[in-house]
């Protein structure tokens, strides 16, 4: 709380963001009574901040309950850029583009959409090069799996109910269960290889980079031919290199990975 004389303090703004640190994924959806209990503010004074930032797109109505937006992302990555990013990662992707002979790519969730903040090419770049700010549809991309799969479940949900899922190739998963059932998946696993699914002819893979606490804050990822590279060679020589780099910049970030891809807790700086 804030010292008496201390003109400067805006509690307002306190109030705010104890509103919006008040959900969890033990509470996606909460009450305005259920905020007054968690924050400790009268209703009258929740339902205002409620209703605020719901016209700044922070928060939507559902039913007599609300729950945060992606919008809130936003805030989580002024944080990001703050740390340089795209710097503290580039020598890692680089090492990996040296060792695997592809392009490595790192990418954020914006959205619906991955979309890449650094790539690094390899001297085969594929034909179809893409660039830095190209938006891929992240239900269908390897790398924008591996970053929905480190949303909370309830923005997952709110993904799957209200975002188009059309058919990209023949091979495109469009079922929203099914979707469900692959982010799921991916969360546990640590990693993501896409067949086909995006674009005919392309296989895709993706490790997430994380930083403290565990939080998934963007992905590096990688995509091949498919007529020159096969999934046990993807599975056995190219994602385990695309894991350790994601996992040194996540170390650097104060995260680290376990063997399989998990994350596991460190002490790194």
């Amino acid at each position: 709380m804030k010292p008496a004389e201390d003109k400067d303090y805006v509690q307002s703004l306190e109030r705010g963001l104890s509103v919006i640190l008040a959900f969890s994924d033990k509470h996606p959806r909460l009450t305005v009574g259920q905020l007054a209990t968690l924050t400790g503010l009268s209703r009258p004074t929740v339902r205002r901040l409620v209703l605020t930032l719901g016209r700044l797109g922070y928060v939507r109505e559902e039913g007599r309950a609300f729950a945060l937006t992606p919008h809130v992302l936003a805030l989580g990555n002024a944080f990001t850029s703050s740390l340089n990013l795209a710097e503290l990662a580039q020598p890692h992707m680089q090492e990996v583009t040296e060792v695997t002979g592809h392009t490595c790519s790192m990418a954020a969730l914006d959205g619906e959409d991955a979309v890449f903040l650094l790539r690094v090419p390899s001297r085969r770049a594929m034909a179809h090069l893409l660039l830095t700010g190209t938006r891929l549809p992240a239900f269908a991309s390897a790398i924008g799996r591996v970053l929905l799969a480190g949303l909370p479940d309830a923005e997952i949900d709110a993904f799957l109910s209200n975002g188009r899922f059309p058919a990209l190739t023949a091979h495109t998963e469009t079922d929203p269960v099914a979707l469900r059932r692959i982010i799921t998946e991916v969360r546990e696993r640590g990693w993501e290889v896409v067949d086909q699914e995006l674009e005919e002819g392309v296989r895709s893979f993706s490790a997430p980079i994380r930083a403290s606490g565990g939080r998934v804050i963007a992905a590096l990822g990688m995509s091949v031919a498919a007529g020159s590279v096969g999934l046990p060679e993807i599975r056995s020589e190219y994602l385990p290199a695309v894991i350790k780099a994601a996992g040194e910049i996540s170390s650097r970030l104060g995260a680290g990975y376990a063997p399989n891809g998990q994350w596991e807790s460190t002490t790194h700086a």
